[in-house]
């Protein structure tokens, strides 16, 4: 207890300057519009949300003296551990903390136990162990780490607790690199709260002096504080960014079992599959994707096993995705030929593309790539649907079956997953006779998708109309087609 009178040593997490107030007292001088440096189209993964950034708390302090209903503490498996955060918890929790744990027998790694916090001004104390770092298990370690945090989550959720204070759970000791950790760190509490928003008022960081500064330069990434600087974050968001809870998902990274055992890894796989790149060629897609076909020659002939394709494949998504969010795309962008609305009546996203918006014989055709692979990454993470208007387009906007079959074939396998439906819009005879051939001899699992629509009407039976942006032409078209009961509708004023 404090002597009478003088000031407490514990901070009150509402007392502290939350994330968004920090960044407003810096921009006050600011007259620039946001919105208007945003890149029409193109939004990160981690979108502005300005109620997730009401809870987010960047604090450089000890965590010891936080004021909440929880703080976590960063232990060894025996929770013996004598690192900084460790002695000071120890140091203000009192003799009975350490009893206490003898109870708990030991924690194992990215498992999360709770005691009382005795003398703390928090509640809770939630106990947790980081992962060893070694780079030959990078994809391990980055597990643990990620199940740290969303251990200490949900037990905050399970326990209905309003506040948590969480240290940095990677301590030098362990080995992390502090830029990895926290990656995971701040990607797994977005992602949480994208979810679980509802059970927690506060999320505090409390970092360091050494570590604050890479806080500072990565949370606008996974917590932009607005639209203008989710536009500027997104260029340096990892490859990686995780699934939809924020767990690592790098299938080239994934232990393996190898077929020859007590051969190096460079003897095996590894080095079949970088001899069979001998056939790559010159051009740019062939640079990034190689050739698929023959990939699959080779799977019939035996040379490359199916596993090997596939992390093959996954290697090449990942420079496509990381060469896109890399490239200035703002010209694809201008032309608004692709970009997300609202949900389908199943609750599915939605998202359009405009062939009349695609000067195919004007543009080029490897951003447009680039730019649909930066839009549609974190979209097909989920169930979506595609709504392809082919209103009023002509030869200069028909997208060649060559690129739809290398676009088909660079993409994901969620992309295919997750696709639900493939809603054709106003199509001409010769386009579906077209579509036709390209799903039945180019490509497999699309043609049951598509849905030929020849009217809005038939359109909003499974997507409301209040739930999609239609470009002026198109209700137009529709208006003198089919009766100008569709007038009616406003179209967006964005479009």
């Amino acid at each position: 207890m404090d002597p009478l009178g003088a000031p407490s040593q514990f901070v009150d997490v509402d007392s502290l300057p939350g994330w968004t107030d920090v960044y407003e007292a810096k921009q006050l001088d600011s007259h620039q519009n946001p919105v208007e440096k945003a890149q029409a189209g193109i939004r990160s993964p981690f979108p502005y949300r300005k109620d997730i950034n009401a809870k987010i708390i960047l604090w450089k302090g000890d965590v010891a003296l936080l004021n909440c209903t929880a703080i976590v503490n960063t232990s060894n498996e025996s929770l013996t551990d004598k690192n900084p955060v460790s002695e000071s918890i120890f140091m203000h929790a009192g003799p009975d903390l350490r009893d206490e744990l003898q109870k708990l027998k030991g924690c194992r790694t990215g498992e999360a136990k709770l005691t009382k916090g005795f003398n703390l001004a928090a509640r809770f104390i939630i106990h947790t162990v980081g992962p060893k770092y070694k780079s030959r298990y990078r994809t391990a370690a980055e597990s643990s780490l990620y199940s740290c945090y969303r251990n200490v989550l949900q037990l905050a959720k399970e326990q209905a607790m309003c506040s948590v204070g969480f240290c940095v759970i990677n301590s030098l000791k362990r080995c992390y690199p502090l830029e990895d950790a926290t990656h995971i760190a701040l990607r797994t509490v977005r992602r949480f709260l994208e979810i679980h928003g509802e059970t927690l008022e506060k999320v505090v960081f409390a970092v360091s002096e050494l570590e604050e500064a890479t806080y500072q330069k990565l949370m606008p990434l996974y917590f932009p504080r607005s639209l203008e600087e989710e536009i500027q974050s997104l260029p340096c968001l990892p490859a990686d960014i995780g699934n939809a809870e924020g767990e690592p998902v790098v299938p080239e990274r994934q232990i393996r079992i190898t077929e020859k055992p007590g051969v190096p890894d460079d003897a095996s796989d590894e080095e079949g599959l970088e001899a069979d790149l001998s056939f790559i060629g010159s051009h740019a897609f062939a640079r990034m994707e190689g050739d698929v076909d023959k990939q699959r020659r080779l799977i019939l002939q035996g040379q490359l096993s199916e596993a090997a394709l596939q992390k093959q494949h996954q290697r090449n998504y990942n420079r496509w995705l990381c060469q896109a969010r890399a490239e200035d795309l703002s010209d694809i962008a201008s032309l608004k030929a692709l970009y997300q609305t609202g949900v389908d009546n199943w609750g599915r996203t939605v998202m359009v593309v405009v062939g009349r918006n695609i000067p195919v014989t004007l543009i080029d055709m490897e951003k447009a790539l680039l730019y649909f692979i930066h839009v549609m990454d974190h979209i097909a993470v989920k169930e979506y649907v595609l709504v392809y208007f082919h209103t009023l387009t002509n030869d200069y906007n028909q997208l060649d079956s060559n690129f739809l079959k290398k676009l088909y074939d660079v993409v994901d396998i969620k992309y295919k997953r997750n696709l639900k439906a493939l809603y054709y819009v106003h199509p001409t005879f010769r386009s579906k006779v077209s579509a036709w051939f390209f799903t039945t001899f180019t490509v497999s699992g699309l043609k049951d998708k598509i849905h030929y629509v020849e009217s809005l009407q038939q359109l909003f039976t499974a997507i409301p109309p209040e739930q999609i942006d239609l470009p002026p032409f198109v209700l137009e078209y529709d208006a003198r087609e089919n009766g100008p009961y569709y007038s009616s509708y406003p179209p967006s004023p964005d479009l």
